[in-house]
């Protein structure tokens, strides 16, 4: 297919121009009227995602997080046939395990090309664990106060999943860059594309290399990954041009960052993600014996793994019968999604994790090596860590919409009765062009440079913004490069230089407008206004 592709290929209907910002406040202040609302100078009216100030600032435009990239909503009708669990044996008194019986009619959906799994008003115990490793299943209750789904297993459980949506990925041809690919651009070019047609899951990445780690400061703090290949962006194939040398592949969503040369960058292709997948309208728990929970590390009660277009809707957390009166809701990690890409979280609630110690517990939405994940509406509550994002290179352009982090808390060990304060926080290998957007935020968020943490966490974050916060937490922003701040109210923010090797990597100091005026910034939500603008709305 010869098209040519172009860089920003949405900025149709461009918004008309409006009165002078100055002379609004002019005619505000003769008319006695209260302040008026006002605009971030990196987002005028007339924005596109080309714009940048004087300064090289710019803000990405990341409205391509979510399902099918923001687009449309999960539907509210899949496809397929239901498959009541009660058809396969499943008790709704709690009294007997219904693992059997929910994995059953899992399978029988998945066998039938997708469906709805169904769970009635009622308590299903699950002494085992529950996958699903087909396309186009959903698992749906009748809502998260009436369908409570408990698992109890306590033992083998280090880095497992009580609930698991998750399959093998494939990989395919490597064609390197031929030059390097830009910063926001929708292109990359190779000399030979043949291998590549309209529709492919790809992933735009590179090495590891000792000048990358370099030219983060990064140099003896990183470690872990050095020498690898890193998957840093997912992306489909929109189009190929072959009649230019070298040849051009455009991209659904742009880059988040150059992609070099120097570094090996180069565009694999891959297959096998589970598409079209989803769990919604339930309740689910698997706190333990805390001596059990304690045992092991990393027990998330729900994951979605290699998953694409799938989502996560309305499904909360309760007091799990095993341990009635402790308050307990999950063994240690709550939603954890890994390697996946335009995901839709929304309508969420998950609290009281058991084990908020060390080796990555207490973790209640956790965000690993994915890119274009939407967190929408979701409160977290009693967690070490309530949202985060972890572990190795490759989260990029995921937003967290109107979230609630409250509570946050670290223990020492098992039993200790106070703990001490924890954040939301950015937490390993250079997260990109990710933004927390319009949440309450009534403990923390932090990103900077975590040093030999977590195995040489180094920094975390870059070109990443907080957009209209508020609750009175506290903002703690070191970032690579450019980090941005814009329109809080009542929040402590703390983006000044740092001292010794927690300040490798974190000039210049982060960007920094409105504070105390983020009931007034227009648009309130920048997510929202960019996807509008997008979408031509």
């Amino acid at each position: 297919m010869n098209t040519t592709p172009t860089r920003h290929p949405w900025t149709r209907n461009p918004l008309p121009r409006i009165v002078p910002f100055f002379a609004l406040l002019a005619l505000f202040a003769f008319l006695g009227c209260p302040e008026p609302p006002w605009r971030s100078t990196l987002y005028p009216q007339d924005w596109t995602p080309a714009y940048e100030d004087a300064e090289g600032r710019f803000l990405h435009d990341v409205s391509y997080a979510g399902y099918r990239n923001g687009e449309v909503e999960p539907p509210n009708a899949p496809p397929g046939n239901t498959y009541n669990v009660l058809d396969y044996g499943a008790d709704p008194t709690g009294a007997t395990d219904s693992n059997a019986a929910v994995q059953a009619a899992i399978q029988a959906a998945g066998a039938a090309g997708g469906g709805v799994v169904y769970l009635p008003a009622g308590l299903f115990r699950c002494d085992g664990l529950i996958t699903v490793n087909a396309s186009g299943v959903v698992i749906r209750g009748a809502g998260p106060d009436l369908t409570r789904v408990y698992f109890t297993r306590s033992v083998d459980m280090e880095g497992r999943n009580s609930l698991t949506f998750s399959t093998s990925l494939s990989g395919g041809a490597e064609t390197l860059l031929a030059v390097d690919g830009e910063n926001r651009s929708f292109v990359v070019k190779v000399d030979d594309a043949s291998g590549l047609a309209v529709g492919d899951d790809v992933t735009v990445g590179w090495v590891i290399t000792d000048d990358f780690v370099a030219e983060h400061n990064m140099t003896g703090t990183w470690y872990s990954f050095n020498g690898q290949w890193k998957p840093f962006f997912r992306r489909q194939v929109v189009a190929v041009n072959q009649a230019v040398s070298p040849h051009e592949v455009m991209l659904d969503v742009p880059l988040r960052y150059p992609a070099k040369v120097r570094d090996q960058a180069s565009v694999r292709k891959e297959s096998g993600y589970l598409t079209e997948c989803g769990i919604e309208h339930l309740s689910l728990s698997n706190a333990v014996d805390p001596a059990a929970a304690w045992a092991y590390e990393r027990v998330h009660v729900l994951s979605l793994q290699n998953v694409k277009d799938g989502w996560i809707r309305n499904v909360h957390s309760f007091e799990s019968p095993v341990v009635a009166g402790s308050g307990a809701h999950l063994q240690s990690g709550g939603i954890y999604i890994l390697s996946s890409k335009r995901v839709t979280v929304t309508d969420c609630r998950l609290e009281q994790a058991q084990n908020r110690g060390g080796g990555g517990c207490g973790y209640l939405f956790e965000i690993s090596k994915s890119g274009e994940v939407l967190t929408r509406d979701c409160t977290g509550v009693r967690g070490r860590h309530n949202f985060i994002q972890n572990w190795d290179f490759g989260t990029t352009g995921c937003v967290w919409l109107r979230c609630v982090s409250e509570q946050g808390n670290c223990l020492s060990f098992e039993g200790d009765p106070i703990g001490y304060a924890c954040h939301s926080e950015y937490h390993h290998s250079l997260a990109m062009a990710c933004l927390v957007d319009q949440c309450t935020i009534r403990d923390g968020w932090y990103g900077g440079n975590r040093q030999d943490w977590s195995s040489g966490a180094g920094m975390t974050v870059t070109q990443s913004a907080y957009w209209n916060t508020s609750g009175g937490g506290t903002l703690r922003s070191w970032q690579f490069g450019w980090g941005y701040i814009i329109g809080t109210e009542g929040m402590l923010v703390t983006t000044g230089l740092l001292a010794g090797a927690s300040a490798e990597g974190t000039e210049p100091q982060d960007f920094v407008e409105g504070l105390n005026t983020g009931a007034l910034l227009d648009p309130q939500s920048l997510y929202e206004d960019q996807l509008a603008r997008r979408l031509g709305r």
